[in-house]
Protein backbone atom coordinates (compact mmCIF):
# COMPACT_ATOMS: atom_id res chain seq x y z
CA UNK A 1 0.00 0.00 0.00
CA UNK A 2 1.63 3.83 -1.32
CA UNK A 3 2.10 6.09 1.78
CA UNK A 4 0.23 9.17 1.85
CA UNK A 5 1.63 12.09 2.22
CA UNK A 6 -0.22 15.07 3.55
CA UNK A 7 -0.78 18.08 2.07
CA UNK A 8 -0.91 21.51 3.67
CA UNK A 9 -1.56 24.58 2.97
CA UNK A 10 0.47 27.80 2.27
CA UNK A 11 -1.17 29.56 5.39
CA UNK A 12 -0.80 26.65 7.79
CA UNK A 13 2.92 26.96 6.89
CA UNK A 14 3.46 29.79 7.13
CA UNK A 15 2.20 30.34 10.83
CA UNK A 16 3.77 26.68 11.62
CA UNK A 17 6.98 28.84 11.01
CA UNK A 18 5.98 31.72 12.88
CA UNK A 19 4.89 29.85 16.23
CA UNK A 20 8.02 28.08 15.96
CA UNK A 21 9.68 31.25 15.62
CA UNK A 22 7.83 33.82 18.41
CA UNK A 23 6.46 30.81 20.80
CA UNK A 24 9.78 30.39 22.49
CA UNK A 25 9.04 26.74 22.61
CA UNK A 26 11.97 24.55 20.94
CA UNK A 27 11.09 23.58 17.14
CA UNK A 28 10.71 19.92 18.35
CA UNK A 29 7.96 21.18 20.81
CA UNK A 30 5.71 22.77 18.50
CA UNK A 31 6.10 20.31 15.46
CA UNK A 32 4.58 17.32 17.85
CA UNK A 33 1.81 19.88 19.17
CA UNK A 34 0.87 20.63 15.38
CA UNK A 35 1.36 17.00 14.95
CA UNK A 36 4.01 17.47 12.07
CA UNK A 37 7.91 16.93 11.95
CA UNK A 38 10.27 18.89 13.33
CA UNK A 39 12.21 18.88 10.07
CA UNK A 40 9.10 20.05 8.36
CA UNK A 41 9.50 23.04 10.38
CA UNK A 42 12.85 23.56 9.52
CA UNK A 43 12.14 23.10 5.72
CA UNK A 44 9.79 25.80 5.32
CA UNK A 45 11.18 28.60 7.56
CA UNK A 46 14.29 27.91 5.27
CA UNK A 47 12.04 27.86 1.86
CA UNK A 48 10.59 30.76 3.55
CA UNK A 49 13.75 32.75 4.17
CA UNK A 50 14.78 32.26 0.97
CA UNK A 51 11.75 32.89 -1.74
CA UNK A 52 9.85 35.23 1.11
CA UNK A 53 6.11 36.14 -0.89
CA UNK A 54 6.89 33.68 -3.30
CA UNK A 55 7.23 30.53 -0.77
CA UNK A 56 4.93 27.57 -0.90
CA UNK A 57 3.71 27.98 -4.68
CA UNK A 58 1.86 25.12 -4.02
CA UNK A 59 0.47 22.27 -7.20
CA UNK A 60 1.18 23.45 -10.35
CA UNK A 61 2.35 26.63 -9.50
CA UNK A 62 5.51 27.95 -9.90
CA UNK A 63 8.16 31.20 -9.17
CA UNK A 64 8.58 33.18 -11.47
CA UNK A 65 11.85 32.57 -11.98
CA UNK A 66 10.55 28.67 -12.48
CA UNK A 67 7.89 30.30 -14.70
CA UNK A 68 10.30 32.46 -16.62
CA UNK A 69 12.73 29.40 -16.84
CA UNK A 70 9.28 27.06 -18.48
CA UNK A 71 8.75 29.90 -20.94
CA UNK A 72 12.14 30.20 -22.37
CA UNK A 73 12.14 26.15 -22.37
CA UNK A 74 8.98 26.28 -24.79
CA UNK A 75 10.80 28.52 -27.35
CA UNK A 76 14.02 27.43 -27.46
CA UNK A 77 12.20 23.90 -28.69
CA UNK A 78 9.86 26.14 -31.12
CA UNK A 79 13.22 27.89 -32.06
CA UNK A 80 14.89 24.24 -32.81
CA UNK A 81 12.20 22.79 -34.15
CA UNK A 82 12.05 25.88 -36.88
CA UNK A 83 15.67 25.75 -37.89
CA UNK A 84 15.06 21.57 -38.14
CA UNK A 85 12.33 22.54 -40.77
CA UNK A 86 14.41 25.14 -42.65
CA UNK A 87 17.56 22.78 -42.65
CA UNK A 88 15.48 19.94 -44.46
CA UNK A 89 13.98 22.73 -46.58
CA UNK A 90 17.55 23.85 -47.91
CA UNK A 91 18.44 20.34 -48.54
CA UNK A 92 15.05 19.58 -50.93
CA UNK A 93 15.77 22.99 -52.56
CA UNK A 94 19.63 22.13 -53.09
CA UNK A 95 19.47 19.00 -54.20
CA UNK A 96 16.05 20.30 -57.07
CA UNK A 97 18.58 23.09 -57.95
CA UNK A 98 21.56 20.22 -58.51
CA UNK A 99 19.36 18.16 -60.71
CA UNK A 100 17.99 20.62 -62.74
CA UNK A 101 21.12 22.62 -63.05
CA UNK A 102 23.30 18.99 -64.03
CA UNK A 103 25.38 18.28 -67.25
CA UNK A 104 23.20 15.55 -68.19
CA UNK A 105 20.55 17.57 -69.01
CA UNK A 106 22.68 20.09 -70.89
CA UNK A 107 22.59 22.69 -68.27
CA UNK A 108 26.05 24.15 -66.86
CA UNK A 109 26.27 24.49 -62.71
CA UNK A 110 27.41 28.09 -61.40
Amino acid sequence: MAKVQKVYTREFKEQAVQLAQTSGKPIAQVARELGISDTSIHQWRKELAQHGKEAFPGSGHQTSLEEENRRLKRELERVQQERDILKKVVGIFSREVRWRCSPERGMKMG
